[in-house]
């Protein structure tokens, strides 16, 4: 039988690593990252859309939706094409080519 401090341990390193895992909320910070808006494909995109139509990241349906962000390196997303805040309008900003996303 598992000590306490076994399954204590093993529950902490557990989440820990889901931590890690998970995409960011909306607006979260991550070092070296920004959210950009219109640049993710269809599936591909962050995390919720910013007009609530969804609340999980790999649900967008459109490529390039003006509503669904993506992690990109920081500085880069309007080089890309896209926009550091939400816009209406799906499919109008695409990235341009050869520009990496970072993730």
């Amino acid at each position: 039988m598992l000590s306490v401090a076994v399954v204590g341990a093993a529950v902490v390193a557990g989440a820990v690593a889901i931590s890690l895992t998970r995409p960011p909320a909306e607006g979260e910070a991550v070092q070296g990252k920004e959210q950009c808006y219109g640049v993710a494909k269809a599936g591909e995109n962050g995390c919720a859309a910013a007009n609530g139509s969804h609340s999980c990241g790999g649900l967008a349906k459109v490529d390039y939706d003006g509503q669904e962000w993506t992690l990109v390196d920081a500085g880069t997303c309007v080089q890309m094409g896209g926009k550091l805040e939400a816009f209406e309008g799906t499919g109008a900003v695409k990235p341009a080519e050869g520009a990496s996303q970072g993730g």
